[in-house]
C-alpha cells in the first residue's frame, strides 16, 4: 500500500492506497514497480506543529487501526507539506512508525511539468501536486482551485505547462478577520444561506461570507478564462470545495481527492522502473542515489525561467 500526507496549514490529510486485483498479477508478471490506484482510506486531522514525532505516530497507528489496516503493510510513503517545521518530525514518523523513507514533493522530483514560474523554487508543493493531478484527469488547458487555508487558483496550459495562478485569503481567514474585528458580531458556521437578504445578523452574515466569496471566485475565474480560452476545464478541491464549488458558474468538477490522486501520480513517476521504496535500514535507503532522495538545491525538473 501507498500512504499520501498533504499537510496543509491548517489540516492534513491522509490516504492509503491500495493496488487492484488485475494490476498487481500484472505488475507481478512483469516485475514492474507497484500501481496503487484504488484510494482505500482516508483522513482528515488538525495539522499541529508542536506534536512530537511519538504524537503523530500514535495518532496515525490509532486512524489505521479505526480503518482495519496495517503500518507493516506500507510499502511507500509520499508527502506535500507547506509547513517546513514539520517536515524533520513527519520524515522521522514515518521511519520509525512504517519503516519507511518518504518522498517529499520538492524540486528536483520527477513531476512531468515543466513550471513557467520566474522563480520555480517559490511554488507551492500542493500547488504542483494539484496542478499534475488535475491535467492528467481533465486534460488542459485546466485550472485547479484550491479552498484550504488560503485559496489557490493554479493554470495549465494545453501542453501541460505550470503557468502560474492566482493566491487569495481563504474564507475561513476571511470570516476570522470579520469576527475579529468587529465588537458584536458573533461567530456564524459557513454554509449557503437559504435566502441572499438576511433577516438577522446570522443570515446576514452567512449570506456576506458566501455570497462574497463565490463573488471572488468568479470573478477570478471570469479573468482567467478570458485568458486561457473557454474550452479551459476548472477543478475544485480543498475542506470548502462542495461549498462554494457547487455554487459557481464556471466550477464544473469538484474533486475531493485530486491532491491525494496528484501525490499517486508523483510517486509512481518517480519509482517508474524501480522495486518498491526501500525501508531506511536498506542499503538501497543510504545510498544519494536512492528514489526517495531529491536534490534539494535544483529547480523543478524541466522548469523555464522567465526574464521580468
Amino acid at each position: 500500500m501507498l500512504l499520501v500526507l498533504d499537510v496543509g496549514n491548517t489540516n492534513t490529510v491522509l490516504g492509503v492506497f491500495a493496488r487492484g486485483a488485475k494490476a498487481e498479477s500484472a505488475e507481478t508478471e512483469s516485475g514492474k514497480a507497484p500501481l496503487y490506484e484504488r484510494l482505500a482510506a482516508n483522513w482528515r486531522v488538525a495539522t499541529i506543529q508542536t506534536q512530537t514525532v511519538d504524537e503523530y505516530g500514535v495518532l496515525f497507528r490509532n486512524l489505521f487501526a479505526m480503518g482495519d489496516l496495517k503500518a507493516s503493510d506500507i510499502r511507500g510513503i509520499v508527502i506535500s507539506s507547506v509547513v517546513p517545521p514539520l517536515d524533520s518530525t513527519l520524515r522521522e514518523v514515518c521511519e520509525r512508525y512504517f519503516n519507511s523513507k518518504p518522498l517529499f514533493i520538492e524540486p528536483g522530483i520527477k513531476t512531468g511539468m515543466p513550471v513557467l514560474y520566474d522563480n520555480p523554487a517559490e511554488v507551492g508543493a500542493d500547488r504542483i501536486v494539484n496542478s499534475v493531478a488535475a491535467f492528467e484527469k481533465y486534460g488542459g488547458p485546466c485550472v485547479s482551485v484550491d479552498f484550504g487555508t488560503a485559496t489557490t487558483f493554479d493554470c495549465v496550459s494545453a501542453k501541460g505547462e505550470y503557468m502560474g495562478g492566482v493566491i487569495c485569503p481563504g474564507i475561513g481567514i476571511s470570516a476570522e478577520a470579520l469576527f475579529g474585528r468587529t465588537a458584536r458580531l458573533q461567530r456564524v458556521d459557513i454554509r449557503k444561506p437559504a435566502r441572499i437578504i438576511g433577516t438577522n445578523t446570522v443570515g446576514s452574515m452567512q449570506s456576506g461570507l458566501y455570497y462574497g466569496y463565490l463573488g471572488l471566485v468568479d470573478g477570478v475565474l471570469e479573468l482567467l478564462l478570458k485568458e486561457m480560452g473557454k474550452e479551459t476545464k476548472v477543478v475544485a478541491t480543498g475542506g470548502l470545495a462542495s461549498l462554494i464549488g457547487t455554487g459557481s458558474k464556471y466550477i464544473k468538477n469538484v474533486d475531493d481527492f485530486l491532491t491525494l490522486e496528484g501525490l499517486r501520480i508523483i510517486w509512481e513517476r518517480n519509482v517508474a522502473g524501480k522495486r518498491e521504496m526501500p525501508s531506511p535500514k536498506s542499503k538501497a535507503a543510504s545510498s544519494p542515489k536512492s528514489a526517495t532522495d531529491p536534490v534539494n538545491s535544483k529547480p523543478w525538473p524541466g522548469s523555464k525561467s522567465r526574464s521580468r
